[in-house]
């Protein structure tokens, strides 16, 4: 981003703190390198940086060990919870469609199918209901799942999260996730901060790993209408 700006003849200067008035694109008028005071406080403001995402992250991790200790699995709530669930067991098994179901409740045919899922191979009614999909393996980039690590998750996506199985890559890593397709593209919409965007700033490689990921996601075949 600094050779950017110094390229655009564009100033980037500390407006207050003891660093007041900092140009941070400043440059050797000889050399044409950073000055050395610049270096190192570009330097200092990265660590700080990468300290800040780290401290989140762990923090994150702790807040989910304390949950999954309460009982808790994370991720969104579901869309029918406690005796909704059992009223709508007992509608299904009585003969009503996972489709009418859904109009009544006024929730997804997934969300239906989710709370009958283990009477679905006796008592499935529902014409529409696709094919279910085949697990695919598809490798995942070490900083797409750093950052997938700490994000709001569907169960189904945080535990293929968790199965990945990390594969050494030079100084990296790849996590090689087996998960449905739709499970696949779920987690590729969650990293799309990723990409930056509404005011933040995308890391260049975390740009990249990301791209990486979604090239390999759309290999896999399309959804049905």
């Amino acid at each position: 981003m600094l050779d950017v700006l110094h390229r655009d003849r564009l100033a980037l200067r500390i407006h207050d703190g003891a660093f007041s008035g900092m140009d941070l694109t400043a440059r050797h008028p000889r050399t044409g390198e950073l000055l050395s005071t610049v270096k190192f406080m570009v330097q200092t403001l990265a660590a700080a940086g990468e300290l800040q995402r780290e401290l989140q992250r762990e923090l994150a991790y702790d807040g989910l060990r304390v949950a999954e200790a309460k009982g808790n699995k994370g991720g969104r709530r579901p869309a029918l919870a406690g005796d909704t669930v059992a009223d709508v067991r007992t509608a299904y098994l009585k003969g009503q469609s996972i489709a009418a179901l859904a109009r009544e409740h006024g929730v997804s045919r997934g969300a239906i199918r989710t709370a009958v899922a283990d009477l679905l191979p006796e008592h499935a009614t529902d014409q529409d209901a696709p094919a279910p999909e085949l697990p695919i393996t598809l490798d995942m980039p070490g900083k797409v799942a750093d950052f997938l690590r700490a994000a709001e998750l569907e169960p189904a996506e945080r535990t293929a999260l968790e199965k990945g199985v990390p594969v050494q890559r030079g100084q990296g890593y790849t996590l090689r996730v087996t998960a449905v397709p739709a499970v696949h593209r779920g987690l590729l919409v969650r990293c799309q901060p990723l990409d930056g965007g509404q005011g933040v700033l995308a890391v260049p490689a975390q740009h990249k790993a990301r791209r990486e990921y979604e090239n390999r996601v759309r290999t896999l075949a399309p959804t049905g209408p």
